[in-house]
């Protein structure tokens, strides 16, 4: 596991631009909404799913979507999905509930689990995404995002994530 470390030395080595920002640790999106409004950007909410077939995968979409994961599978190519265990979460990617980002991609093994990133942050300016910590956010452009993810590589799936009405 490469840890925060790492991900600084990456985004170092590859010459991509982030902000910083440090706060109390969050949990939800709703734990977060007092913080996030101190941050640009677009803030982002992280699934991590285990298919009927046992294939991981980790969903990142805009904080406040809500997402209709019964349309989910057809929209990523998938089986039924359910939320994976934190277990699963720790071996695979090294973190912990709370802490999801698609920055964990970084411990994970190529073809362990399957980043997916909804096309409105794969094109945003600045999205911000946690540094493998719940205490911490960083603000970098969904370009650099991918870069980043091809860099470690994982061939990150940008698709158009069905969200439910309302």
């Amino acid at each position: 596991m490469r840890g925060e470390a790492g991900l600084l030395a990456d985004l170092d080595a590859l010459a991509i631009p982030f902000e910083a920002h440090e706060h109390a640790a969050v949990f939800t999106v709703e734990e977060s909404r007092n913080i996030d409004a101190d941050i640009p950007g677009t803030h982002t909410k992280n699934l991590f799913l285990k298919d009927a077939g046992g294939t991981f995968w980790l969903v990142t979409v805009p904080a406040e979507a809500r997402v209709d994961l019964k349309a989910l599978p057809a929209a990523i190519g998938c089986k039924r999905v359910s939320f994976g265990k934190a277990g699963d979460m720790d071996r695979l990617l090294g973190i912990t509930p709370g802490s999801v980002t698609p920055l964990a991609m970084i411990n994970a093994q190529p073809e362990s689990v399957i980043v997916v990133l909804d096309r409105s942050l794969a094109k945003a300016e600045r999205m911000n995404v946690h540094p493998l910590r719940n205490t911490g956010t960083l603000g970098l452009s969904g370009k650099h995002v991918l870069a980043l993810l091809r860099h470690w590589g994982h061939e990150p799936h940008v698709a158009e994530i069905p969200k439910k009405a309302g």
